[in-house]
């Protein structure tokens, strides 16, 4: 087993694949398999130093879940477990997906729900990503000049997927081990 936990949220299967990617390039010495969310408890989160998340967003910027019509998805069956847990010392890597032509307005909001609730927990959140090269109106994932973690479109994007993740894992990966 890996001592990176990798966790998402899937409908379309993007999610997963990014998660999949992200743990071949991190290799099984590092990375454990990723594992829906819908399958996992808060125990399941505790057992790693280091967490890589994954979540899309849905229509006006929601965390998919049983409200948005995605019974696959558990994201916002999940969150509500996390409240009054404890994750300090750990170290946790958002990246989210959404559609920055269609949702200008919402992309990738969910990132920032994961991110609140894991802030709130007190874990360490890593792994911003420069806001340049998107077209987007507005993100609650926006910080300054960058998103609270990894943004991707599979919409309009794609072809700048494998790049923009593996740039990101090595970055956040050089974090987690200084």
């Amino acid at each position: 087993m890996g001592t990176v936990g990798i966790f998402f949220g899937t409908d379309s299967g993007n999610t997963r694949r990014v998660a999949k990617d992200i743990a071949t390039i991190l290799g099984p010495s590092v990375a454990a398999k990723p594992v829906n969310i819908r399958n996992a408890t808060v125990t399941d989160l505790l057992a790693y130093d280091v967490l890589i998340l994954g979540i899309p967003t849905y229509g006006d910027g929601q965390v998919p879940g049983l409200s948005t019509g995605n019974a696959t998805e558990s994201w916002e069956e999940f969150l509500p477990t996390l409240i009054g847990e404890d994750f300090t010392g750990k170290i946790i890597a958002i990246y989210g997906l959404g559609n920055q032509k269609g949702y200008p307005d919402e992309f990738i909001d969910a990132v920032y729900y994961l991110h609140d609730q894991f802030d709130s927990c007190g874990a360490t959140l890593i792994g911003a990503w420069p806001t340049e090269g998107y077209n987007f109106k507005k993100s609650k994932a926006v910080e300054g000049d960058h998103f609270l973690g990894l943004a991707l479109d599979q919409e309009n994007q794609k072809d700048l997927t494998p790049s923009r993740v593996s740039a990101w894992v090595a970055s956040i990966a050089s974090a987690w081990a200084a």
